[in-house]
């Protein structure tokens, strides 16, 4: 690793590690998911495709954890996690780029909270995705979260312009970052995030900023969650893509239901979407589970007034509580002031986007969590 900070943040797990040997009470664990499936696409660049594709439903990870107890309700704790492909056993988003998903240390409070030092996930993922404010994660995967016809956002070092735009995926990290958040107290819990920009002279140059705040009282939860990165490329390093968002959803015993709305904005050129969404998941009794979603994504003038509706629908069984091999059909239809295209998320070749207003996709696949 050629990255100094994930150099000390290796040395850190490697201590906590042998703290956990040494100590009854510390615990060592290693998790993750793997995901693989073959989907069929309507329209991509003007063709009909069939791709083997992994990392939908959930992306694949490893990932490592330790925990030491301090004593006094106090913790040590640490997370490595990389993320690979499926298909090649290469890391993503390059080969070499271990531990490129989580790379934290920290220390936990029972009373005061946590605070988290390295690469780690802003509230955005963490607040609305985590708290299943956005059902993706649990039928619709990477496909159901937002692409759309929204290639001149233009979000910088991003596959696509536009590629999870809302950071609702968690495809994209903070680093640098100290994190903060306190224990649930009356069904309430917040956060705040600060990802050092490293500019010489210059707090503000290349930072990231992060709010999030969640309630959950019975069946009932909401949450809203901030963001605010700094790119290089925009306005000399103080210009940013804007993010907010506020969800909520309510448990009707075997019915989970879902709201979200969320908005994107370019701070340098103008260019914002709105995002609004509303999904339900099913979970009666024995092993099958069904999800539907809808979603409507509107740009504003500066992307030409593009927008696009998209459905999805998946259909699950639970061999265990491990492994669930599922169905899944998605359709965006856009429109706009010129020819907008439909750009389902997460087709990141260069002919991922459809070359019409309609694209459709149908997938099986197969998920095992370890």
């Amino acid at each position: 690793m050629n990255n100094p900070v994930l150099r000390r943040l290796g040395g850190l797990a490697l201590s906590s590690i042998t703290l956990g040997v040494a100590h009854a009470q510390s615990s060592l664990s290693i998790s993750g998911h793997m995901d693989g499936g073959v989907d069929y696409i309507s329209n991509q660049n003007g063709a009909r495709s069939v791709l083997f594709d992994s990392g939908i439903l959930a992306p694949n990870l490893l990932t490592i954890k330790g925990r030491e107890d301090l004593g006094g309700g106090n913790s040590a704790l640490f997370e490595l996690t990389s993320q690979f492909d499926l298909g090649t056993g290469q890391t993503i988003p390059q080969a070499g780029d271990i531990f490129n998903r989580t790379a934290l240390v920290g220390i936990e409070n029972s009373h005061w909270g946590t605070v988290t030092f390295g690469t780690q996930y802003d509230f955005m993922f963490s607040t609305l995705t985590l708290n299943r404010f956005d059902g993706a994660f649990l039928y619709g995967g990477l496909y159901g979260f937002r692409q759309g016809p929204f290639s001149a956002l233009g979000v910088p070092e991003n596959p696509t312009g536009a590629f999870d735009f809302d950071r609702m995926a968690g495809a994209t990290r903070v680093s640098n970052a100290v994190r903060y958040e306190t224990p649930r107290m009356a069904g309430m819990q917040a956060g705040a995030l600060y990802g050092f920009g490293g500019a010489p002279g210059s707090l503000a140059k290349d930072s990231t900023m992060s709010f999030g705040a969640s309630y959950v009282r019975g069946p009932f939860a909401m949450g809203a969650a901030y963001v605010d990165v700094r790119y290089p490329e925009l306005d000399g390093g103080y210009g940013s893509i804007r993010n907010y968002g506020v969800g909520a959803h309510y448990e009707f015993r075997q019915l989970l239901a879902m709201l979200l709305y969320t908005n994107t904005r370019n701070t340098q050129s103008g260019g914002a979407v709105d995002v609004y969404k509303v999904g339900g998941y099913w979970q009666p009794a024995g092993p099958w589970a069904y999800g539907i979603d809808y979603q409507f994504m509107r740009g504003n003038a500066e992307l030409q007034h593009n927008h696009a509706h998209q459905i999805t629908t998946a259909i699950q069984y639970n061999f265990s509580k491990r492994t669930t091999a599922y169905a899944e059909a998605i359709y965006q239809r856009a429109s706009g002031d010129n020819d907008a295209q439909a750009w389902i998320n997460g087709l990141l070749q260069a002919d991922g986007g459809s070359s019409s207003q309609n694209q459709a996709l149908v997938r099986i696949g197969l998920q095992t969590r370890f």
